[in-house]
């Protein structure tokens, strides 16, 4: 846990003038070292950079968000966004696929991206002395591609097969099939990768114009941490980013705009048929949104209900009757909506019984709430994982860019773990028994 002051500066969406920089966060420890820093600088065009200086690391994380994902999407450009993501490793006017590779390779980094509902995130870990040319590589692919041709016909290949690979994961089949079955055909419902004829209609014109549209610099944010010092990284930032005009559009920052608002969870069961050996399903209600007071209260409850071993999922369905082997609880949240489910899966034979103790746990968690030790258990494994999570580079680059992106609100690892402690017993038991009081939906995938 940290120790010493800290200067938190609160919510992110305070005005902050083109080309100024604000100290977001210091953390000092008992002797007054400087421990940790945030500091966010709003470059020319509204490009935000927001960095932690980690005292003690060799490493850094840098990660480009963008507010778009495949909630922005309409009906003729389901899977865009993922498509896009896949075509700015391809290549620029400067340097090939090979030549990005061969950049990143030569200093041992790693370097992925992913697609989600609400945002894009290209990131990158790499030794402190190679930051320069990590930037340089992420600025260039994000505000220089090429998208060729020929490589959207080869890379969509490549998502066809990727989308057949998930066609084949019976977990990724059921909670899709539970997100169509809760937000219907909305973006939200949708798969993010798109379906095989949503992807072999796409044309290039059409990823383009995407493209041009929203990567641009209001709507994305670099954020950067390790053992770094922020004026460097942004002065590096503004020369890989400032390439064809990127930086002069003179936009204040935006955040992900509000899209069709979700509806409610729908009522009943989605089922599909699949030649598995096992039963997989997922049953649910609706939830609460990101921004919701109420989410450090519904994390300890997710826990203390199917979060870990000692959860009450996990002893009734596996310990006490061996009904299955995995079963566990979630809860997702968006800027407008939510989901609470268990997922759960087992033989065909057990279907029955295993559907039967999970209502039955959802119904005594709603009626009851949770105990005393169920809380402190809670409590502790969140307290946890937070902290241990945020001991590497690239979970503090997370931490930095979804809260940029799309929270507007920075917490400091203590000001989480009080909200964590401040969850009490009557708290929980409120809020189950609202939740768990909704209309349910259930998602089947399994043999006939």
């Amino acid at each position: 846990m940290t120790t010493g002051r800290q200067v938190t500066a609160g919510r992110l969406s305070l005005p902050q003038k083109l080309g100024t920089t604000r100290t977001l966060q210091t953390v000092r420890d008992d002797t007054g070292q400087v421990t940790s820093r945030v500091r966010r600088t709003v470059l020319p065009g509204g490009l935000r950079v927001v960095t932690e200086q980690m005292a003690g690391v060799r490493s850094a994380s840098i990660g480009v968000w963008v507010g778009v994902g495949s909630r922005h999407e309409t009906p003729s450009l389901h899977g865009c966004s993922h498509f896009l993501e896949h075509l700015l490793f391809k290549g620029t006017s400067t340097r090939s696929a090979m030549d990005i590779s061969v950049d990143l390779d030569a200093v041992g980094g790693e370097f992925n991206a992913f697609t989600a509902k609400e945002y894009t995130c290209f990131h990158e870990r790499v030794l402190v002395e190679d930051v320069l040319i990590a930037v340089e590589v992420l600025g260039v692919m994000l505000t220089d591609s090429l998208i060729a041709a020929d490589d959207v016909e080869a890379e969509r290949e490549v998502i066809l097969d990727e989308i057949a690979m998930h066609d084949d994961d019976p977990d990724d089949v059921v909670h899709n099939l539970f997100a169509a079955q809760a937000w219907g055909d909305s973006p939200l419902g949708r798969p993010i990768a798109g379906t095989e004829s949503s992807i072999r209609a796409l044309t290039r014109a059409q990823i383009v114009r995407f493209y041009r549209k929203h990567y641009r610099a209001p709507g994305m944010v670099v954020a950067v941490a390790g053992n770094i010092d922020h004026t460097s990284v942004v002065r590096q930032v503004r020369r890989a980013f400032g390439r064809n005009g990127f930086l002069d559009g003179g936009g204040a920052p935006i955040h992900p705009p509000a899209t069709t608002r979700a509806r409610a969870v729908a009522r009943g069961t989605a089922s599909t048929t699949r030649p598995l050996e096992q039963v997989n399903l997922v049953l649910g209600v609706n939830g609460i949104t990101r921004s919701d007071e109420r989410r450090f209260a519904l994390g300890v409850l997710n826990t203390a209900l199917g979060g870990g071993t000692s959860s009450r999922l996990f002893q009734e369905v596996r310990e006490r009757r061996g009904l299955a082997y995995s079963v566990y609880s979630f809860a997702s949240h968006y800027v407008d909506a939510g989901l609470v489910g268990v997922s759960v899966g087992c033989l065909p034979g057990r279907y029955d019984e295993v559907l039967a103790v999970v209502r039955e746990e959802l119904r005594k968690v709603a009626e009851g709430g949770i105990t005393e030790d169920e809380l402190a258990r809670g409590k502790g494994q969140l307290r946890g994982a937070l902290v241990l999570g945020l001991e590497d580079s690239g979970s503090r680059m997370s931490r930095l860019g979804k809260a940029e992106l799309v929270h507007d609100e920075l917490l400091s690892i203590d000001e989480v773990l009080a909200r964590i402690n401040a969850v009490t017993v009557e708290e929980i038991r409120a809020l189950a028994e609202e939740i768990f009081s909704r209309p349910q939906l259930l998602a089947v995938v399994g043999p006939s």
